[in-house]
């Protein structure tokens, strides 16, 4: 093979950022996650001028996070519902806006205290509001093979700010004020909004108008809660988040209490954690490569708790620095994958949903974690607490004999094209129903128990694609005769269930139908429930005796 055609070099880690249009947008969330930083440094500063109040202060951090917990779920059933780069766009723009805005208020010496928080609130909103939009188009943007290299950079660009961001906006406060690092937060947004605005996204055409934003959050829920493997990914994020927690919470007591130090130790192990995270993130592509994803995560486990261990016993500053960068590495390695997990467990429909779902399950973990070890330092000492925590993170292997990873298959979550249409006589609408469907199977009384096991694997497709009321029935009259039944809502969320449809539920399908013996297809029965709306009386006919009936548009 001559050079000039010669495959380019791999760039390993770095490989997405080939892709312009990822490079672009990831560079600017680089700029954009400087901004976020700067502000939080920007709005304790100027708490500390306006109000004497520790609370208050403490409040900064409560308001600028406590969004992405309550806005998270929200938005992803948002950006599964409409165009992603849309949804990005207006989140950014909102939170531009709010910052600009807080920097005119502060400008003119109107910000009070409450005012601040809202502010923060506000703009935490925005973030909060694009952050799953963001993180679901990245597969839009890259291939299968460059996913948890991609997912993996989405975490160092957060980390190589945390590393250096609040050194810049302290010094930016220092230099010309907290209203400087305000106006510098929403000027950071301005090139992500513009990355988002030049991205031509590939459009999906969709056959049927998106569900409300109830339904929307319901089926999503729904999903989460009938697929075992993201099922699986959330419960380890929380206990994840739970038990490492402490190391966050604690570290400026260590600074203080452990290693004697002042506010330059605690900003140098603040340093060194994203750092460490930072070449985690860099490792997460090669070793999800080299190991399956469970004994990546157990690894990681047992090197971030053996770190923790050390800083709990550590009274030497570069012994505590060198664990918390290893631990930081390990942990983002692990919170890594886990994403990498929701992203190749979940289909495109709500892929947001589920990235929303496990950001609220992690971060919900780590502060009710940091308020549990707060609690354990105050009984047993800074150290104890953070050997406990250790301990704890180096026994979550144990999670995966109960739980494991899943090896999950992205070919297998590509929607199908189902060969056929449901035949319909009646005038139904989208908002026709409820709709209760019956499949009859012919299957031998040998294989009953095998399939009634597919069936229980059966029930979970449906219903984490959309479907209620499911139910399992045997014929007493014929043993061979089973009967399976659910309902949907409408006839619009039937028709949104057939478009769920996988390879993998594809499969299984298949697998179901192999037991059915009558030779053809299993009999399909789609029926419509409390029919009044079906009923359309002729113009010609009189109404029954004493009743008045006309035709009903459901």
């Amino acid at each position: 093979m001559t050079e000039a055609h010669a495959p380019p070099r791999s760039l390993g880690a770095l490989e997405p950022l080939r892709d312009g249009t990822f490079r672009t947008i990831w560079l600017s969330s680089l700029v954009s996650n400087f901004g976020q930083l700067i502000l939080g440094v920007g709005a304790a500063w100027e708490m500390t001028r306006i109000s004497p109040s520790a609370d208050m202060v403490a409040l900064v951090q409560a308001a600028l996070m406590l969004p992405l917990m309550l806005v998270s779920v929200p938005a992803g059933a948002i950006a599964d519902m409409f165009d992603r780069r849309k949804v990005a766009l207006a989140g950014l723009g909102f939170a531009s806006s709010c910052a600009a805005l807080l920097t005119g208020l502060d400008a003119a010496r109107l910000t009070t205290p409450w005012t601040l928080l809202a502010f923060c609130s506000l703009i935490g909103g925005g973030v909060a509001l694009y952050g799953p939009a963001w993180q679901a188009s990245v597969r839009e943007q890259v291939g299968p093979a460059q996913l948890p290299a991609a997912v993996a950079l989405g975490s160092i660009s957060y980390n190589v700010a945390r590393s250096v961001g609040p050194a810049i906006g302290g010094v930016i406060v220092l230099a010309a004020g907290a209203k400087a690092a305000f106006a510098t937060n929403a000027v950071c947004y301005l090139p992500m909004l513009a990355a988002f605005f030049f991205w031509r996204r590939p459009l999906v055409s969709a056959r049927l108008p998106p569900e409300r934003i109830d339904r929307a959050i319901v089926s999503g829920a729904r999903y989460v809660i009938h697929s075992p493997p993201i099922r699986t990914v959330l419960v380890r994020a929380l206990i994840f988040g739970l038990a490492s927690s402490a190391s966050a919470a604690l570290t400026p007591l260590v600074a203080r209490n452990l290693l004697h130090g002042n506010a330059a130790t605690y900003g140098l192990l603040l340093g060194t954690t994203g750092v460490g995270a930072v070449g985690g993130a860099l490792l997460t592509g090669r070793v999800r490569m080299r190991l399956r994803p469970e004994h990546a995560i157990n690894a990681c486990s047992l090197v971030g708790g053996t770190m923790f261990v050390i800083v709990g016993v550590s009274h030497r500053l570069a012994v505590t620095a060198a664990a918390l960068a290893v631990a930081g590495g390990a942990s983002m390695m692990l919170i890594a994958m886990l994403n990498v997990g929701v992203q190749l467990s979940a289909p495109r429909w709500v892929t947001a949903r589920a990235l929303a779902w496990y950001l609220s399950a992690l971060t919900g973990g780590i502060a009710a974690g940091a308020w549990i070890w707060g609690h354990v330092a105050v009984r047993v000492g800074v150290g104890g607490a953070l050997v406990a925590s250790g301990v704890v993170v180096i026994l979550m292997p144990l999670i995966g004999l109960v739980l494991p990873m899943p090896d999950s298959s992205y070919d297998d979550l590509e929607p199908v094209d189902l060969a056929h249409e449901p035949d319909v006589a009646l005038a139904l609408t989208l908002r026709s129903g409820p709709i209760a469907i019956e499949i009859d199977y012919q299957v031998d009384p040998a294989q009953a128990r095998q399939f009634y096991g597919a069936m229980l694997t059966m029930q979970q497709a449906r219903r984490r694609n959309g479907a209620f009321d499911w139910s399992l029935a045997r014929d007493i009259a014929d043993p061979a005769l089973w009967t399976e039944r659910y309902h949907c809502p409408t006839w619009g969320d039937y028709l949104r269930l057939r478009g769920r449809f996988t390879h993998a539920d594809r499969a299984l399908q298949s697998m179901v139908n192999a037991y059915h013996q009558a030779g053809a297809a299993p009999r399909v029965r789609r029926r419509l429930e409390r029919p009044f709306g079906s009923v359309r009386w002729r113009t010609d006919t009189p109404d029954p005796p004493g009743e008045t009936i006309g035709f009903f548009s459901p």
